[in-house]
C-alpha cells in the first residue's frame, strides 16, 4: 500500500510510521489491492473545525474526517465496487482510495477520557477512516454494529500482528473503551468538550467524485 502522510498539526506524539502501518494492515485485511493509495493528514483544531463546518455543516472540531474518492458498496452481492478493483479491471494504474484527516489534539482529549494512549486513539481513528474510504458507514444501528465490530476486529488483529512481527508502537490497551461499540463512542463524545458529534452528517459541498464521512 502507498500511504502518504502529511503532518500539519504541530502536535507532539504523532507517529507517522505507526499510522501508515495500521492503515496498510487494515487495507490488506480488507483485500484491497496493494497498488492502492491513500493519504493521511494530521491537522490542528482550527483546521479540522473549519473543515467540519465547510463539509459537514457542523460546528466545532472533530477527531477524524474521511473523504472517499468514489462511491463504494462493501460486500456487494453483485461484485465489488471498490475503487481499487475498478481501476484494476479498467487497466488503470494505482487507485487513490481517498483521504483521512485526523486531529491529534482533539484525539488526545478523547484518549484521556477513554483511558488509553494517544497512539491507540489515532490508530483506532485511522482504522475507522479506512473503513469509511471502503464504503462502510454507521448511519443505522445495523451499519453501526457491522462497522464498529469490523473496526475492533481489525484493530485487535493489528496488535496481534505487531506482536508476531516483534514490533511495538504503544501497549495494547485493555480498558473497556479501547475497542468501543458505537454506544461507547457516543457516550465518550458526550464527555469530551467539543464532542457530541452525530455519527453522520450531510455534506454541504463536495468536489467532483468525492464524498466525506465524519466519525
Amino acid at each position: 500500500m502507498a500511504i502518504e502522510f502529511v503532518n500539519e498539526s504541530g502536535y507532539a506524539g504523532v507517529n507517522e510510521e505507526m499510522l501508515g502501518d495500521v492503515a496498510s494492515f487494515a487495507l490488506a485485511q480488507m483485500d484491497v489491492s496493494p497498488e492502492a493509495e491513500a493519504t493521511i493528514s494530521a491537522v490542528d483544531l482550527a483546521t479540522i473545525e473549519d473543515m467540519h463546518v465547510r463539509w459537514m455543516d457542523l460546528a466545532g472540531p472533530t477527531d477524524v474526517m474521511s473523504f472517499p474518492m468514489d462511491e463504494v458498496t462493501p460486500g456487494s452481492s453483485t461484485g465489488t465496487l471498490r475503487p481499487d478493483a475498478l481501476a484494476a479491471a479498467d487497466g488503470f494504474g494505482p487507485a487513490m482510495l481517498g483521504d483521512i484527516v485526523l486531529c491529534p489534539e482533539f484525539a488526545e482529549r478523547q484518549a484521556q477520557a477513554a483511558g488509553h494512549s494517544l497512539g491507540h486513539e489515532l490508530a483506532l481513528l485511522t482504522v475507522h477512516g479506512v473503513l469509511h474510504l471502503l464504503g462502510y458507514d454507521h448511519a443505522t444501528p445495523a451499519q453501526e454494529k457491522e462497522m464498529f465490530g469490523l473496526q475492533n476486529e481489525l484493530l485487535a488483529n493489528w496488535y496481534d500482528d505487531l506482536s508476531a512481527r516483534g514490533v511495538s508502537y504503544q501497549p495494547k490497551p485493555t480498558g473497556p473503551r479501547a475497542f468501543p461499540s458505537a454506544a461507547d463512542r457516543a457516550d465518550l463524545d458526550r464527555q469530551v468538550p467539543g464532542g457530541g458529534i452525530p455519527p453522520v452528517g450531510e455534506p454541504v459541498a463536495k468536489p467532483d467524485n468525492s464524498d466525506v464521512d465524519d466519525d
